[in-house]
């Protein structure tokens, strides 16, 4: 049989085109996540003082806006790192040290 079997079917390619189909859809996740959260550098005010700190998240609560940082504080034998919620109150953002968030 000169061409091969069953060249009616048309559109199915090559075996490489096929393995190459079937295993990029094998990839995809099922289930798209959403891209994670933007990640931004801001100034920490606080009872340490005004620290760098990485601003993961914000949430609204019955009080006003806080964000979940993550931030380096003075302790007696040297640094830690801290993640926690923090009123919007004690944030400035990194890119210009006069603006304050409200």
């Amino acid at each position: 049989m000169a061409g091969g079997m069953n060249k009616r079917g048309g559109g199915y390619g090559s075996m490489a085109e096929r393995i190459a189909r079937s295993a990029g859809s094998a990839a995809e996740p099922a289930n798209h996540a959403p891209p994670p959260p933007t990640i931004k550098h801001c100034w920490v005010t606080d009872r340490h003082g005004r620290l760098p700190g990485l601003l993961l998240e914000w949430t609204q609560r019955p009080d006003g806006w806080h964000a979940r940082v993550v931030h380096a504080v003075e302790d007696g034998d040297g640094w830690v790192i801290v993640e926690e919620w923090l009123p919007a109150g004690l944030l400035e953002p990194a890119g210009d040290p006069g603006v304050r968030s409200s």
